[in-house]
C-alpha cells in the first residue's frame, strides 16, 4: 500500500446563487485531500467554520497530549483508517477534541476512507464491511430559503412546486423545513402541514423539520398531537438543541418519532441524545460528527438501543455520496438525507465533484460501483473558489 504523502486543506468560498440555501452570505466549506506516493487522492470536507477547522487540522504538535493530525497522517498507511482515528482523537484531548477537533477530523476520515478504497479498487461501503442493502433510500429536504417573516401562502405555493420537482425526479422521501418565525403560531401550523400532507400524497413519507422553534416541550407536545393524522414520518428539532430532558419528556407523549442531534460532535454526544433524550431518530453528519469510522460506531449504538440513525447533509456531494457508502453498510439507517442540486443552486454542491446525484426511480437509487467515493474534483473550480 502507497504511503500518505500529503495533507492539503482548502477553504472554499463562493458568491451564492440567488435561490441557494443562504442567499447574501457566502457559500463556504473546507475540502481536505490526502495523496499518497502514488498520485491518487482522497476527498473529504466539512462544513462547519471551515477557517476554525483548517487551523484545528494544521496545529502543529505541542507535547503528547496535545499532538498534531500531520504527526499520525504523513506516511502513513491509510487502510489503517480505525487506528488512525482513535491516535489522532487520543492524541488531541488537551487541546479539546469535542467538537471543533471532531469537524475537523470528519473531514480527514472521509478523505482517507476515500483514499484506501481507491488503493484496493472497491467502493468505501466495502472497506467498511460490504453492502447490508441493494440500494439507496434517500429523503430530500425542501428547503425555500429564509422563510421566517414569510407569508404562510407564498411559502405553501413554494413547497408545492418543490414537491413535485422531487417527485419527478424520482424521489419518494421528503422533509418540509417549517422555519418560520414567532409571527406564525403554532395553531397557524397544523393547517399548514396538513396541507403539506395533501400536495405530498399518501404514497410519500413526509418528515417536518421545527428547527428549534420551542423552549417549553408541552407547546410542542400540542403540536405533534394534532398532526398525527397526517402521518408524519418524524419530527425534527421541536426543542432547542441542548433541551435533552426536555427532549425525553416529549418522546414519552409524542405519537410521531422525534428526532435529532443533527449538531452533536462524536458518538459520545449522540449517546446523550439517546440515553437522556429518548429520542427515535438521531441526525449526526458524516462531515461533522466523526466521519466514517464514528459514524459506523453510532450505527453500531443506535442498533443496540433501538434507535433510526438518519444522516444529516448539508453541504457539497462528498458529503451526500457519503451517506450513500453508510447507508449500505448499515442495517438501521432508513434514509439519508439528500441535498437535491434541484431544490436551490450552490455551485459548489453541483459542480465541486462529478458525479453531483444518482439517478432515482421509485425513490431508489443503485449502490455506488466505482473505487472510493467514485468523486472526481473540479480542478477549475477549486482554483476559482480558493481564490479570493
Amino acid at each position: 500500500m502507497s504511503r500518505i504523502e500529503t495533507l492539503e486543506t482548502f477553504v472554499l468560498s463562493l458568491k451564492p446563487e440567488e435561490d441557494s440555501f443562504a442567499p447574501g452570505a457566502k457559500e463556504e466549506v473546507l475540502l481536505v485531500r490526502l495523496t499518497d506516493s502514488d498520485g491518487r487522492y482522497g476527498l473529504g470536507e466539512c462544513m462547519a467554520a471551515p477557517r476554525v477547522n483548517k487551523a484545528m487540522i494544521e496545529m502543529p504538535t505541542v507535547h503528547a497530549w496535545s499532538q498534531g493530525m500531520r504527526l499520525h497522517l504523513i506516511g502513513a498507511d491509510p487502510i489503517e483508517t480505525i487506528a488512525l482515528y482513535d491516535r489522532i482523537y487520543h492524541g488531541s484531548f488537551y487541546h479539546g477534541r469535542r467538537g471543533i477537533l471532531v469537524q475537523a477530523l470528519s473531514a480527514v476520515d472521509i478523505a482517507l476512507h476515500d483514499l484506501a478504497a481507491k488503493q484496493i479498487g472497491k467502493p468505501v461501503y466495502k472497506l467498511l464491511g460490504g453492502a447490508r442493502t441493494d440500494k439507496i433510500t434517500p429523503y430530500v429536504t425542501l428547503y425555500p430559503g429564509d422563510i421566517f417573516d414569510q407569508p404562510a401562502a407564498a411559502v405553501a405555493k413554494s413547497f408545492e412546486k418543490r414537491i413535485k420537482t422531487a417527485i419527478d425526479q424520482g424521489l419518494r422521501a421528503m422533509k418540509v423545513p417549517l422555519l418560520f418565525g414567532p409571527r406564525l403560531r403554532d395553531r397557524e401550523l397544523v393547517p399548514f402541514i396538513r396541507d403539506c400532507r395533501q400536495m405530498a400524497g399518501d404514497d410519500v413519507h413526509l418528515a417536518v423539520d421545527f428547527g428549534y422553534r420551542w423552549q417549553d416541550w408541552q407547546d410542542a407536545a400540542w403540536l405533534l398531537k394534532r398532526i398525527e393524522a397526517y402521518d408524519i414520518y418524524f419530527a425534527e428539532a421541536p426543542l432547542w438543541h441542548d433541551n435533552l430532558h426536555g427532549y425525553a419528556r416529549l418522546s414519552a407523549v409524542s405519537p410521531i418519532r422525534i428526532a435529532g442531534a443533527e449538531c452533536a460532535t462524536s458518538r459520545w454526544e449522540v449517546r446523550e441524545w439517546i440515553e437522556v433524550g429518548k429520542v427515535s431518530v438521531v441526525q449526526p453528519s458524516i462531515s461533522h460528527s466523526g466521519g466514517f469510522v464514528d459514524m459506523m460506531r453510532i450505527a453500531d449504538m443506535c442498533e443496540l438501543y433501538g434507535v433510526m440513525l438518519i444522516p444529516h447533509s448539508y453541504a457539497t456531494g462528498i458529503t451526500d455520496t457519503c451517506n450513500f457508502h453508510l447507508q449500505a453498510a448499515t442495517l438501521n439507517v432508513p434514509f439519508v438525507e439528500f441535498r437535491s442540486p434541484r431544490m436551490s443552486h450552490s455551485r459548489l454542491r453541483t459542480h465541486l465533484v462529478v458525479p453531483s446525484e444518482p439517478e432515482f426511480v421509485d425513490g431508489a437509487a443503485a449502490l455506488p460501483h466505482k473505487p472510493g467515493l467514485g468523486l472526481e474534483l473540479n480542478e477549475a473550480l477549486l482554483k476559482e473558489a480558493t481564490s479570493h
